[in-house]
């Protein structure tokens, strides 16, 4: 048998060379990649990342603002934001377009929903990209979000090409105007990576802006090269971290008798401005603060509008309600003898004069009247009692001059003029030094509390959104205690008789169920160029009250700039905004009458050794008829006893030593005509029976001597059966001669 030879096959080797060795590059490859995870310097496990996993933002809430009863004051809420596509690539049927076709029509309608021109929208869905093609699609900026369902519905019916919605978060202020100039607002901002963040423009918004703003979260999950979720593939979550909830001190309730007093005196009146704070002078706390002119945060229209908080940024010249804390600092140094008499009119400082509010002033009356009647040289009498360095020591001890430390920004400090003697003496009525309103309710804390002076503040606490768990807790603060006790309970009694004396400024503020302590104020309000305006409606008009006097619950500035008054009074505009709020705040509080004196009759105590004058405000506030029988000062002698209950309206005759001005006698009836008589010892005749109708000598005669006083009494039948038969002016009958 013939054995075959073998034959070499170059063809087969070399193919078996070729094979071979790409596959010994493969398998080398390979195993590179498993040993190293990289090709080409770059990390295959992240490129597969970065392709196949997908990540999408978890939008947090921005946290609530709300009241101190857990009321909604500002809070995220669910909008839409408006998107179009005018790229034609989106459409791939021409009989069902979705790319804006009609750029023209587009703008003219969407104009009619959103706030923006139709020429800006026009431009903005035609505006091309550098390289001269239409972007996929655009949106309107501010204009374009916030849009509530309500509008997106309406657009939605439209059916305009191209135009789409997407949810989104809108900053909401359910009450529209609210402490808007307190709480401020907050705008969606774009950020440079695209994203948009919500960021606190003005107001508490603004300042705890950190506080308020969430962190984002975010979902990773792995998708296939069609975008579509893998089977099993792991999704992580991380979730968002709300904002943090901030609670006031602001009393919603409140706050809405405020903002619905002043909306209507704005309407009536039209006043430049208005200024209203409700505090409770016990801890300090801001139950309500409003401006006008103000603002709706969720549309910020305004007008003539201040972009400030005039409550703590803004200072101005109080005026009258100064007075308050003058007469506190001369009672508290015992300079206070409400008896002594001064001469009104006018005080002359070196060159310069200053007069009372009506230029002549009343003739010679007491510091107690002198008060009632806001008198600008009483203060200034007083002043040389008291001295002005103690005078200036005390306005630092109530807190002029200088922040009160309240939790709000850019607090005013005010400027208390003191350089000059004529500074001090205007500063003790309210002009020329500078103070802000929250400075008047610290001081008045003082007044109201006993001597304690409370620190104002407006948050309550800061709670974490999450877990629910107090961040922040703003306690009461004792900033303390310009005055005594006993100081601050004899101001609170001469504050009351501003409203029930017969000289009162301030009667138009007393309300039916409390009893009212307070102090009217009509301030000159300063130029550019130094000198004042003058006029009935060129002043700033304000009450600094507190009620029920004997224990306030609430204090409340008031102060109305230039209304355009009708003949009345500058205080029925102010009185217009603090008798409605206060009275229905008390209520609100469950403040009952009953639980303040005011009841028809009356303890009396036996006041022998007291000051009479101080005795006389405290027995005309518990709606007695306190007449004093002297000069005043040290009681030596009252009429009834001590011990006895008396019906409100009842005489109480002060006998003290020193000459006897006679009081106004009429509608006295027999009995306290005697009782007079008989305690002063003078020569009064009495003529008749009934009441006091007439009197020989005119009331406010000192009496000197012992010359007869003669005293006419009517019976009501005679006095009713004159006044029929009197011809009345302009009634008599011309009679012709025969």
């Amino acid at each position: 048998m013939k054995k075959k030879r073998f034959r070499f096959q170059w063809g087969a080797f070399l193919l078996l060379v070729f094979y071979g060795g790409l596959f010994f590059l493969l398998f080398t490859r390979m195993v590179t990649l498993q040993a190293t995870g990289e090709a080409e310097g770059q990390a295959l496990a992240a490129k597969a990342a970065a392709k196949y996993n997908k990540e999408s933002a978890i939008t947090a809430n921005r946290g609530k603002i709300l009241d101190r009863n857990g009321q909604v004051i500002a809070e995220d809420t669910l909008s839409y934001r408006l998107i179009a596509v005018v790229s034609d690539k989106a459409t791939t049927d021409e009989k069902n377009p979705h790319h804006v076709v009609d750029p023209e029509k587009t703008a003219e309608v969407l104009a009619e929903y959103i706030p923006m021109k139709k020429e800006d929208i026009y431009k903005r869905l035609t505006k091309l990209r550098s390289d001269g093609t239409l972007p996929y699609q655009v949106e309107f900026g501010v204009a374009g979000r916030g849009i509530n369902h309500e509008v997106m519905s309406k657009i939605k019916d439209l059916k305009l090409p191209g135009i789409l919605f997407v949810s989104d978060l809108k900053r909401y202020y359910p009450n529209g105007i609210f402490a808007s100039h307190l709480i401020g607002f907050a705008l969606k901002e774009d950020n440079e990576d695209g994203t948009v963040t919500t960021k606190g423009k003005m107001g508490l918004e603004l300042t705890y802006d950190k506080e308020l703003t969430g962190v984002n979260g975010k979902v990773k999950y792995q998708t296939d090269a069609f975008s579509y979720l893998l089977p099993n593939s792991e999704k992580m979550v991380t979730p968002a971290k709300d904002g943090d909830n901030i609670y006031l001190t602001i009393d919603k309730t409140i706050q809405s008798f405020v903002e619905d007093a002043m909306s209507q005196v704005e309407k009536e009146y039209n006043p430049e401005s208005m200024i209203v704070v409700v505090a409770e002078p016990k801890t300090g706390k801001i139950l309500a603060m409003s401006q006008r002119p103000t603002f709706n945060p969720d549309t910020r229209d305004s007008t003539n509008m201040k972009w400030l908080n005039a409550v703590t940024e803004e200072t101005m010249e109080p005026g009258s309600t100064m007075k308050t804390f003058t007469l506190a600092s001369a009672i508290d140094t015992d300079k206070w003898v409400p008896s002594d008499k001064y001469m009104s009119g006018q005080y002359t400082v070196h060159d310069r004069t200053i007069r009372d509010h009506n230029q002549v002033g009343w003739g010679k009356i007491s510091y107690l009247e002198g008060f009632q009647r806001s008198s600008n040289t009483a203060m200034a009498n007083l002043l040389k009692s008291i001295g002005d360095e103690v005078f200036v020591d005390y306005l630092d001890k109530f807190g002029f001059g200088k922040k009160t430390g309240i939790d709000l920004p850019n607090e005013a400090t005010g400027t208390i003029l003191s350089k000059y003697p004529i500074q001090r003496v205007t500063t003790t009525y309210g002009q020329g030094s500078t103070v802000t309103p929250v400075q008047l309710i610290q001081a008045m804390t003082a007044i109201a509390n006993d001597g304690k002076m409370m620190q104002p503040y407006v948050i309550d606490k800061i709670v974490d959104s999450v877990t629910e768990k107090t961040i922040q807790q703003h306690e009461p603060v004792e900033k303390g205690q310009p005055i005594s006790a006993d100081t601050a309970k004899q101001v609170r009694e001469i504050l009351a008789s501003t409203l029930t004396s017969e000289y009162g400024t301030a009667k138009d503020f007393v309300l039916d169920e409390y009893q009212v302590a307070g102090k009217t104020g009509t301030a000159q309000i300063p130029k550019a160029n130094g000198t004042y305006s003058w006029g009935a409606n060129e002043f700033l008009y304000s009450f600094l009250g507190m009620a029920p006097y004997d224990d306030p619950q609430l204090i409340m500035y008031v102060s109305v700039e230039k209304p355009k008054l009708k003949g009345e009074l500058g205080s029925v505009p102010v009185s217009k905004i603090f008798k409605p709020v206060m009275l229905n705040s008390l209520k609100h509080l469950n403040i009952s009458p009953d639980d303040v004196q005011h009841v028809d009759h009356v303890d009396l105590n036996d006041y022998t050794g007291q000051n009479a004058e101080a005795i006389q405000v405290e027995l005309a506030n518990d709606g007695l008829n306190p007449i004093i029988v002297g000069a005043g000062g040290k009681i030596i002698e009252q009429y009834p006893k001590g011990g006895q209950t008396l019906v409100k309206g009842n005489f109480v005759f002060l006998k003290t030593e020193g000459d006897i001005a006679l009081p106004n006698f009429t509608d006295w009836s027999l009995r306290n005509l005697l009782v007079f008589k008989s305690m002063s010892g003078l020569q009064i005749e009495v003529v008749g029976e009934g009441f006091a109708v007439s009197q020989s000598v005119s009331a406010g005669t000192v009496i000197s001597d012992n010359a007869p006083i003669v005293v006419k009494l009517k019976t009501p039948a005679e006095s009713f059966v004159q006044d029929v038969e009197a011809p009345s002016e302009g009634e008599v009958e011309q009679v012709d001669d025969e």
